[in-house]
C-alpha cells in the first residue's frame, strides 16, 4: 500500500507521539494524534501563569545539548537555551552554615555496595545492596548522613526511584550525551510547534482500547487505522485502565509489569526579589530528614528571575503530594528559614506538580526496577501484532529512559519502522 493510503493512529501528543507523527507526516502518511489532555506536550508542561516566567512543570532542560537532538529541535524552534552547571553549587548544613564536606568516605560505600552487588548472584536492590554492606553499619553517623544525602541527589532524584526498588545492577545503565545541561528561558514547549505544526491532533480523547487495525475512545468512538504506535506512559499502560484486543507478547507484558514508573514533583516560589546567592545554579540542604527540601535550583543566575525550585523524588515525592498548596508552601518556607536565618521572606506564590496522581502519566518516568535491564525496554519497543501495533516513548528506550530525548528518539524509531514495513 502507498504511504498516502495508509492510516496511521498516534496514541499521545507528547515528545515521542509528535515526533513519530512528524516523521509519518512528512513521509506523506495519513497520520492522526489522539491525545487525552487538553493540550500538547504530555510530561513537556510549561506554565504561563506567571507573566514573563514560563515555568516547567515537566521536563526542565535538555540533558547534554552536545549532539542530543533535542538541541537541534530548539535551533529549528528559535529557542533560547541558557546553561546550568552543577560547580555552581552551594552545600548548607543544618544550620545554615555553607560547608564544603569531604565526600570521599560516604562515596567510597556507596561504589563499595554497588560494586558488590554487582559481583552478586541475582540483583537486588541499592537499599539492600548498602545494607548488606558491614562497612556502612561501622560508618560515622556523619559519614551515614552525607551518603544519604548523595543517594537521593544522584539516585533518587536522576530516577525518581526509591532506592528499595532501583537495580543495583542497571538502575544506572542509562547512557549521557556530552555538554552542559541547558534551562529555556522561553519555556520546554517551544519545542512543540515545529513537531505539532500541520498535524492532525484530537484534544481531550482518552483511549478505552486497543485492538488490532482499531482504537476504541472513553466515548465509544472507535477509530481504524492500518497501524498504531502507542506512545502512552508506562504508568498508564500499567494502570490497567486500556484493555488490548489481543495479547501481547510475553516479553513486552512482562516489561509492562516489572519495570516501573519513578516520581520527581517540583516547588516553584517566587519571591519579590532574590534574598539568597545570586551566583548559583544548585543549592544542597543537608537538613534534618534526609531527601526533604535537599535539593534546590536557583533561577537568579541562569535568568536573573526571583525564583527557586525545591525538588522531591520517590518516596518524599509521594508523601508531599498528599498535601495541599499551602501546606507544601509552609513545609518550603520553613525549610529555606533554616537554610538562611528566620528573615528570609514567603513566597509570593506557587506553582505544584503531583506528577504521581495525573491520571495521563501516574507518574514522571521509568526507572529499571530490581529485575529489569535495558533488555526490559528492548522488549516493551517495537512492533506487535504483526507490526499493526508499535510502542514507542521514554520507557522503551534501553539508553535514554526516562528524558525528553529518549522520548523523542523512541517516536521517531517507530515511525521509521512503520514506514519501512
Amino acid at each position: 500500500m502507498h504511504a498516502a493510503q495508509r492510516q496511521v493512529l498516534v496514541l499521545g501528543a507528547g515528545l515521542a507521539g509528535l515526533g513519530a507523527a512528524r516523521h509519518l507526516a512528512d513521509a506523506g502518511f495519513q497520520v492522526s494524534v489522539i491525545e487525552a489532555r487538553p493540550r500538547i506536550g504530555g510530561r513537556i508542561h510549561t506554565s504561563r501563569s506567571w507573566a514573563g516566567m514560563p515555568m516547567d512543570l515537566g521536563a526542565s532542560w535538555i540533558h547534554g545539548s552536545k549532539a542530543n537532538p533535542l538541541t537541534d529541535l530548539a535551533k529549528t524552534a528559535g529557542a533560547q537555551l541558557r546553561a546550568t552547571s552543577y560547580d555552581a553549587a552551594m552545600m548548607l548544613d543544618g544550620t545554615g552554615q555553607q560547608i564544603d564536606p569531604d565526600l570521599r568516605a560516604p562515596k567510597a560505600l556507596i561504589a563499595k555496595a554497588l560494586r558488590q552487588a554487582e559481583n552478586g548472584s541475582r540483583d537486588i536492590s541499592v537499599l539492600a545492596a548498602l545494607q548488606a554492606l558491614p562497612e556502612w553499619h561501622r560508618a560515622r553517623a556523619k559519614t551515614q548522613r552525607l551518603a544519604q544525602h548523595l543517594l537521593n541527589a544522584t539516585l533518587e532524584q536522576e530516577y525518581g526511584a526509591p532506592l528499595a526498588q532501583l537495580s543495583a545492577w542497571y538502575g544506572q545503565d542509562g547512557d549521557e550525551f556530552d555538554g552542559p545541561d541547558m534551562l529555556f528561558p522561553g519555556g520546554y514547549d517551544q519545542l512543540l510547534a515545529p513537531l505539532a505544526r500541520g498535524l492532525r491532533i484530537h484534544m481531550g480523547q482518552s483511549v478505552r482500547a486497543i485492538a488490532p487495525g482499531q482504537v476504541t475512545l472513553d466515548s465509544g468512538q472507535t477509530i481504524r487505522a492500518d497501524h498504531i504506535i502507542c506512545t502512552l506512559p508506562l504508568g498508564v499502560l500499567q494502570s490497567g485502565r486500556i484493555s488490548f484486543g489481543a495479547p501481547l507478547s510475553a516479553s513486552r507484558q512482562a516489561a509492562i509489569d516489572g519495570l516501573q514508573m519513578g516520581l520527581l514533583n517540583k516547588c516553584w516560589l517566587r519571591f519579590d526579589r532574590i534574598a539568597w546567592p545570586g551566583d548559583v545554579d544548585w543549592i544542597e540542604w543537608l537538613g534534618p530528614t534526609a531527601g526533604a527540601w535537599a535539593q534546590w535550583v536557583s533561577l537568579a543566575r541562569a535568568a536573573k528571575w526571583p525564583v527557586l525550585l525545591g525538588f522531591h523524588a520517590a518516596a518524599g515525592a509521594q508523601a508531599l503530594e498528599g498535601l495541599d498548596d499551602a501546606a507544601t508552601v509552609a513545609q518550603a518556607t520553613h525549610a529555606l528559614r533554616q537554610m538562611f536565618g528566620s528573615s528570609f521572606p514567603a513566597p509570593v506564590a506557587a506553582q505544584i506538580t503531583r506528577w504521581g496522581r495525573d491520571p495521563f502519566s501516574m507518574g514522571s518516568y521509568s526507572f529499571n526496577a530490581v529485575g529489569t535491564s535495558g533488555h526490559s525496554r528492548a522488549a516493551l519497543f517495537g512492533p506487535e501484532w504483526d507490526g499493526q501495533l508499535w510502542f514507542a516513548g521514554e520507557a522503551t528506550s534501553p539508553r535514554y529512559f526516562g528524558t525528553a530525548h529518549g522520548a523523542l528518539i523512541s517516536g521517531r524509531q517507530a515511525a521509521a519502522g512503520v514506514a519501512g514495513i
